[in-house]
């Protein structure tokens, strides 16, 4: 249908799911699964689950349903016009310091060898339909509002996906968090997912206290969480210097306000923020020069930190950028790209697919043109506009297609949703909206799993392949 149709039809449906969004604001479950088995090494303390049997109620997201994928050998890339600019979303985004270009969402101020031989595809991949027959067995939340949660049994399903040629994929979408209303906040949503054995993705602005404690229970468990840490102090480097002098010297200001709590080895650190996509190349040799001194000095460092709808892909292609490319496919645990990925509309998480949300597939298209191995990436920002998301059970039908569409792809580790906590001091509507969707992610977590081709399989750079909810 036209994109007219399609949200007159939207807007109709969200009067169609007042009543249910209003019983099912603290629910989420799916109607199968089995418990899983909590890591023993797990230090958290849960409350008792109830003792009466409760019966999971709908899910106020749609059921999970993956497509069938063809290998990348057998499907040539998607060919699709070059993009252009995209509009800032309208909102009450803080204006640009005067003289710099800045770009939207802005948090802070900003101031003034060869390639990698690639193995071919041995098998057809294929990423099932979630499908569940065992009885559930119903968990509560940590919190005060327990929520019924069918446990998917992990071990049973990765055992046969990897039957199949195919590997688990657990939902890689989490927070992006500022300062928190309440400290506690997420506490639930890590505690419950670290203790059942299920990665999380977290990615904290200046606030380095939720970081601690999900490392801390990354320590104790040994489950591998996505931890992302970026301070606003030094959002953007010095254009007028040299690349690598510049690099140099941004570099060590960047480690001086490193929080000494964290672990560098554990927990990723981005240092830059939207930035000049028109000085794509001095970037790129600035990040090259980043990257070796991350190497050197034991840090985890994603580089950039574009903002949705950048960079052009041309500009991957240039001899900075792929040398880059190729360090960090020589070091996929320690080196990252970080991209932001908005739609800039909060009735469309599919505008403009996949220039904007899909965008990391123009990235991994370059890698696979040179014989690089596709790089690991970090959706450090993810979501809809500055200050409002769909109300649910929309955001959820939003959230489980991105899932979806990254779980295809090992190499993105996960997704941040924007924004939980105060931007410029300031309590928006949206912390609110982000609250209330706590409870149905730690469910979506729990209930929901993915697959991805097992190595040397890869998923197809074809957006067609996941397209977007209408």
């Amino acid at each position: 249908m036209s994109k007219h149709t399609f949200r007159s039809f939207r807007g109709s449906r969200l009067l169609s799911v007042v009543g249910l969004a209003l019983v099912a604001a603290t629910l989420a479950g799916c109607a199968q699964g089995t418990t899983a088995t909590l890591p023993s090494q797990a230090t958290a303390t849960f409350p008792d689950p109830p003792t009466a049997a409760v019966t999971p109620t709908a899910l106020p997201y749609p059921a999970v349903e993956v497509p069938s994928l063809p290998t990348a050998e057998s499907q040539p890339p998607a060919a699709y016009p070059p993009p252009t600019g995209y509009p800032g979303a309208t909102s009450t985004s803080p204006a640009a310091p005067a003289g710099e270009a800045v770009y939207f969402p802005l948090i802070g101020e900003a101031p003034g060898g060869a390639p990698p031989t690639i193995a071919p595809p041995t098998t057809t991949p294929t990423i099932p339909t979630v499908t569940a027959t065992a009885t559930a067995q119903p968990a509560s939340v940590a919190g005060p509002s327990p929520t019924p949660i069918a446990l998917v049994d992990f071990a049973a399903v990765s055992a046969d996906l990897a039957g199949r040629g195919e590997a688990l994929v657990y939902n890689k979408i989490g927070f992006h968090v500022t300062f928190l209303e309440q400290s506690d906040q997420l506490d639930g949503w890590m505690q419950r997912l670290d203790a059942e054995g299920v990665p999380l993705f977290l990615k904290s602005v200046d606030n380095a206290e939720p970081l601690y404690k999900a490392q801390e229970l990354m320590k104790a468990s040994g489950v591998p969480h996505t931890l992302v840490y970026r301070s606003t102090q030094y959002d953007v480097p010095d254009y007028g210097l040299d690349p690598v002098a510049a690099a140099e010297a941004y570099w060590e200001m960047e480690k001086a306000i490193w929080p000494p709590e964290l672990d560098p080895s554990l927990v990723w650190f981005e240092t830059m923020n939207e930035l000049d996509k028109n000085r794509s190349e001095w970037l790129a040799q600035f990040a090259l020069r980043t990257a070796q001194l991350a190497l050197r000095d034991g840090y985890k460092w994603a580089a950039f930190g574009w903002a949705s709808g950048e960079p052009e892909p041309e500009d991957w292609e240039s001899p900075a950028m792929l040398e880059l490319l190729r360090l960090i496919a020589d070091h996929p645990d320690q080196l990252a790209i970080a991209l932001h990925e908005y739609s800039y509309t909060a009735d469309d998480i599919g505008h403009d697919y996949p220039y904007k949300v899909g965008r990391f597939l123009d990235l991994f298209r370059v890698a696979d043109k040179h014989d690089i191995a596709r790089p690991t990436v970090l959706i450090t920002e993810w979501g809809w506009t500055y200050n409002n998301i769909p109300p649910e059970p929309l955001a959820m039908e939003d959230v489980s297609w991105a899932a979806r569409l990254y779980g295809a792809y090992p190499e993105v580790k996960g997704a941040a949703i924007w924004n939980l906590g105060k931007l410029e001091d300031t309590l928006l509507p949206l912390n609110t909206q982000m609250g209330d969707l706590i409870d149905n992610m730690l469910a979506f977590s729990l209930d929901s799993y993915f697959s991805a081709p097992a190595p040397p399989g890869q998923t197809p750079l074809d957006p067609g392949l996941f397209p977007p909810p209408e």
